[in-house]
């Protein structure tokens, strides 16, 4: 500023709130997907080139740019030399006006040359903005410091724009390379995961081959502290270090035919394995495609910032011409021309557009070190309309560890445990599990015609009878006789109860089932209830065991007995009330997950590339709910600040710049100044978001 009057210039049937595709979707997937072989090192990594930019739909190099910054300031300093500032020239020789304009020009056209193609590039998509108003600006005070210089030559008296012409571009490209590597950070989580994974794999045979000479089922050797090479299981037992992918900070103690992922590193222990994805299933790849995916989104605040650029081109440009309309009529020429260049470079919305992009960067980075993992950045941006949580119980409130505790056989004639066990054999689902192994042995049974029946159990024939699986729900609306005072003391003690039936809808006999809440789960509805969000529990199990957990846990609302299909109905029923958060864990959650305004998954693995939630919980803990709420309530304030450092300035920088004190106090704004104020607020948006923290309490 200057003060000068002379101016110089993402529910089980009958077993509780879970169905067996649940658990039977990551064999589906594995069925479908293209087990593809791929260099782990080069994972996605080589579809995307950091060290590029994208402005008005032209990429710039930076290594170009770099160059072009170079020879910018090789010439800038014999400018300041041989140029007036202020009306003063340090040297001065005859043919130094030619000198200028020769070193100006190279200036212009070859250092310049970033913004005249970003400029291109805005007017082919109709969308002018920053490089619009960059290239405005050098562009006139160029052409006017031609005609000063031709006319200097001439005899007559003009002040020329060389030396802020070049400050200006010269400060433009270091902002604009700042700014490139702000966003290169971005994708240095893609470089980190790529880099976690070994180059070579040790077979059980003891030959070393390449990632991409592996196959699924490969037996390998993983030797103490060697990161793993590929997703897998484990056939012995192993602590693995799994912080850089799950955030969990614990070694993992792995057991016999666990899963272990690749980039995890093996600790003191080695171990065999057997591969089961590779490529692009891998859960590395998924991840680094999650982490693209969110980066690449643009969200509301985004559009806004795109949407203001677009307004600062317009408001720079009415303001510019006014002004340069004004002065000349009220003063002069020359000095119009400067406050008119002045209008141009301030509004340059350089941190407008790091206001966004530099908070999702540090979103990403530390999301990912707690265990999260962001699908869909876009819906946090909703956090603070969130009133609701509505959760699934089993799996995600519960441990899913279901113990057979008590088999009832209302008859003699019939091992209802052995014969339930044989219908559930196929399933994966844990309550499943838990009956086929409290019937070990099995006997050897004949089972023809298993069959799914959704919300309510599981039917077929066992040794050419027919049985069905069903739950509490189903013998109460079909008025089946039960000794319910039986039934009754095990609900009450909070167990799912599972019935067997036969084909004349005799029920046969019952076995309770016992599964034990998380042991943070009251931690976490405490957590909720503290922040002003109501916990809904929603489950497929009876009545009565919903209501013991939900005692348990301090849950006030709780919806039982449902069918897959009610869970997304109830989510829109709160949602005509406010904001509403779900937490499920399988496929049969994802019409719930996809309503929800931000849906969180439990779980990670090869389901995560297809869920539907906004943010998958990696270590399967809803405490990291808590967590990803604060996050996003803090990035939401850095968005919103960014966006004011980056564009609110201006409200009075254009004005200022327009010479509206002038006629007042003599202050007025010359390019170099507003280039550096221009630069100041980009700092200002950049140190702010680098401000984004968050430290697990």
């Amino acid at each position: 500023m200057r003060n000068n009057k002379q101016h110089s210039s993402h529910s089980h049937h009958n077993h509780g709130d879970m169905d067996h595709s649940k658990h039977d979707h990551n064999e589906m997937e594995h069925s479908q997907m293209d087990h593809g072989k791929m260099d782990h090192g080069k994972m996605n990594h080589s579809a995307m080139d950091h060290s590029e930019m994208d402005h008005g739909g032209h990429m710039m190099h930076m290594g170009d740019m770099s160059k072009k910054l170079k020879v910018a300031i090789i010439l800038m300093i014999p400018l300041l030399l041989i140029s007036p500032i202020a009306g003063f020239t340090i040297l001065k020789f005859p043919g130094s006006e030619i000198l200028q304009l020769i070193l100006g020009t190279i200036i212009f056209f070859y250092s310049g040359t970033p913004f005249f193609s970003g400029a291109k590039g805005e007017l082919k998509s109709r969308k002018p903005a920053m490089m619009m108003l960059i290239t405005m600006g050098i562009t006139v005070a160029y052409t006017y410091s031609v005609y000063a210089t031709i006319m200097s030559l001439n005899g007559h008296m003009g002040m020329n724009f060389w030396f802020e012409l070049a400050t200006l571009i010269v400060i433009m490209l270091i902002g604009h390379l700042i700014e490139m590597k702000a966003i290169m950070g971005a994708g240095d989580a893609l470089k980190d995961l790529a880099s976690l994974v070994p180059k070579k794999a040790h077979l059980k045979s003891g030959k070393d081959v390449e990632l991409s000479e592996l196959k699924v089922g490969d037996l390998l050797l993983v030797k103490e502290n060697e990161r793993i090479p590929a997703d897998g299981l484990i056939l012995s037992e192993a602590f693995v270090d799994e912080s850089m992918i799950t955030g969990e900070s614990r070694a993992v103690n792995k057991k016999t035919n666990d899963l272990v992922y690749g980039g995890s590193l093996n600790q003191n222990q080695p171990f065999e394995m057997k591969v089961t994805t590779l490529g692009k299933d891998s859960f590395l790849n998924q991840v680094a495609e999650l982490v693209k995916k969110a980066q690449a989104q643009k969200s509301n605040l985004e559009n806004m910032a795109d949407r203001v650029a677009g307004y600062l081109f317009y408001a720079a440009l009415i303001v510019g011409i006014f002004s340069l309309i004004f002065w000349t009529i009220s003063s002069n020429f020359s000095f119009a021309l400067l406050l008119a260049v002045s209008v141009f470079v301030i509004a340059c919305p350089h941190a407008l557009g790091l206001a966004v992009p530099l908070v999702v960067s540090r979103l990403t980075s530390i999301s990912a070190k707690n265990g999260l993992l962001i699908q869909n950045r876009t819906s946090l941006e909703k956090i603070n309309t969130i009133k609701y949580a509505l959760m699934d119980k089993t799996g995600t409130l519960t441990d899913g560890n279901f113990i057979v505790r008590n088999v009832i056989n209302f008859t003699d004639e019939t091992d209802i445990l052995q014969i339930m066990a044989a219908l559930e054999g196929s399933s994966t689902h844990p309550i499943a599990q838990s009956i086929v192994s409290a019937a070990k042995p099995l006997e050897n049974l004949k089972v023809e015609a298993v069959e799914n029946i959704p919300g309510v159990g599981i039917k077929g024939q066992v040794n050419q009878n027919f049985y069905q699986i069903v739950n509490y729900k189903y013998l109460r609306e079909n008025q089946l006789s039960y000794d319910e005072q039986k039934i009754a003391q095990y609900l009450d003690l909070g167990l799912t109860v599972s019935f067997l039936i036969n084909e004349q809808q005799d029920v046969l006999g019952f076995i309770a089932l016992g599964d034990s809440p998380k042991a943070d789960a009251k931690a976490f509805i405490n957590g909720l209830l503290a922040q002003g969000i109501t916990p809904v529990m929603l489950t497929g199990d009876n009545k009565e065991t919903a209501q013991k957990i939900a005692s348990a846990l301090n849950i006030p609302e709780f919806r039982a007995e449902l069918k897959p299909e009610d869970k997304a109905e109830i989510v829109k029923e709160y949602q005509k009330k406010a904001g509403v958060i779900f937490i499920g864990d399988g496929v049969n959650d994802s019409p719930a997950l996809a309503t929800a305004t931000i849906g969180f998954a439990i779980g990670a693995g090869t389901s995560v590339a297809i869920s539907t939630a906004d943010v998958v919980l990696v270590n399967s803990n809803p405490s990291d709910v808590l967590d990803m709420i604060n996050i996003s309530k803090r990035m939401l304030r850095k968005m919103k600040q960014n966006l004011w450092f980056g564009a609110g300035y201006n409200i009075i920088a254009i004005p200022v710049a327009a010479g509206i004190l002038y006629p007042f106090t003599g202050i007025y704004i010359d390019p170099l100044i507003a280039a550096v104020l221009m630069s100041i607020s980009t700092v200002i948006v950049a140190i702010n978001a680098m401000g984004l923290r968050y430290d697990k309490k």
